[in-house]
């Protein structure tokens, strides 16, 4: 296992459970104990966890990991729910898209859709994520319009009232969401209070809107509330979605693709 891939398990890891010891994780990716104390303390140099005496603990009471580390997190169920969500897009719409590994893939499942290889433009991509513009601007069909704003390094996406500025003077046809959580009673949510600002306008300016998250964010609470349940008109999610939970979204008007 490369040292990258190391990280991003032992990060993984960490989120889920608050606390790692370094021999439980030695075992759980099979190496040896000398490497994880180094992997911790190379992690904990960048401000990715905090040291502790035999092991570590997650940053912060609220902790976010970096986008560059949660790519491969639920990969196959991602690239299942972009194709999806791709599917539900039309020839010549105007997209918003929001920043987020999965959106990253809708977008990825856009630019090879064979419907969308021509046109005037094919598609138009409004977007505030700094990754996906730059995937999508090789595509010439394309037309994408970056919000501008503020950096935001966790998510790559770009926040504030230089963003507020532009998305405030466009009409969309779709906005696709990618949230941290979604609930059927407290709706759709992000960590940070800026992006959800951002995705809410996303929201405001466009006709539909799609939330593309896997069933580990359903029934979900996180502290930046983009958007109610009822502004919701498709959640597309994985087949290991909870059935309750997928009858309080369709109690609640949502429709819902399950992949």
């Amino acid at each position: 296992m490369s040292r990258d891939a190391r990280w991003k398990a032992l990060l993984e890891l960490l989120v889920e459970r608050g606390r790692l010891d370094v021999e439980e994780a030695a075992a759980e990716l099979e190496v040896s104990a000398a490497t994880i104390r180094r992997d911790f303390d190379q992690l904990a140099e960048q401000q990715m966890l905090v040291r502790t005496r035999g092991g570590a603990v997650v940053h912060g009471v609220s902790y976010e990991l970096p986008l560059r580390y949660k790519t491969a997190r639920r990969a196959s169920e991602k690239q299942r729910i972009a194709k999806a969500v791709a599917e539900l897009i039309a020839p010549g719409e105007a997209v918003g898209l929001t920043g987020g590994t999965t959106t990253t893939e809708v977008a990825r499942a856009l630019a090879v859709r064979g419907d969308l290889g021509s046109g005037s433009p094919a598609l138009t991509v409004v977007t505030n994520a700094l990754n996906i513009a730059n995937e999508l601007a090789v595509r010439p069909q394309f037309k994408i319009v970056v919000t501008g704003g503020v950096a935001r390094a966790q998510s790559y996406e770009l926040i504030g009232p230089l963003a507020d500025g532009v998305l405030a003077q466009v009409t969309l046809d779709v906005a696709v969401l990618g949230v941290v959580a979604f609930d059927a009673v407290h709706g759709a949510a992000a960590h940070d209070e800026a992006e959800a600002a951002i995705n809410r306008l996303l929201c405001e300016r466009a006709e539909r809107v799609v939330v593309a998250a896997d069933s580990s964010k359903l029934g979900r609470r996180a502290f930046a509330r983009i958007c109610g349940t009822r502004e919701v008109d498709t959640l597309v999610t994985d087949t290991a979605a909870d059935e309750a939970a997928v009858r309080r979204f369709e109690d609640a008007g949502v429709r819902v693709v399950a992949v």
